[in-house]
């Protein structure tokens, strides 16, 4: 186990900001899994636990299911191995999902600008987008599978 820091149930919950209740449950879908057993067999959750603890609360408040929760997490996790990697793509492909999803909502009220409104709009909106672009094939470029 070495000098990382794990926490019992109790802990988490705490640390967390959240209950035991919800720990076992999120425990019992696969959302978290612990890390080891204690000698008394209690379960022990690593830290990374919280930063997962923390991506779910997010996922929650924008309106996910537990289930496409923990598909995305589990995606992410099977994917690379590393729980900081995952947790940053899981939030990435979240953001940009809830972009997607704002951009819908936008499409009719942009139609009813004026010509001159919708034009400077664009105009402003447009290099946002291409650096948001080329950060991401920046991003798949350096990736050696590319």
């Amino acid at each position: 186990m070495g000098d990382t820091k794990l926490f019992r149930i109790g802990e988490l919950a705490k640390a967390a900001g959240t209950s035991e209740r919800t720990i076992d449950y999120y425990t019992k879908l696969g959302l978290i899994r612990p890390q080891d057993r204690s000698m008394t067999n209690y379960r022990l959750y690593g830290p990374e636990t919280l930063l997962r603890l923390k991506r779910i609360h997010e996922l929650k408040n924008e309106k996910f299911t537990l289930e496409e929760i923990r598909e995305r997490l589990d995606k992410w996790s099977e994917a690379t191995g590393d729980e900081r990697v995952s947790e940053k793509l899981t939030a990435l492909e979240t953001h940009l999902a809830q972009v997607e999803k704002e951009l819908k909502e936008l499409q009719p009220l942009l139609q009813d600008l004026d010509p001159a409104q919708a034009k400077k709009t664009f105009s402003q909106l447009v290099p946002q987008g291409i650096a948001c672009m080329e950060a991401i094939k920046l991003l798949l470029g350096q990736n050696p599978m590319m």
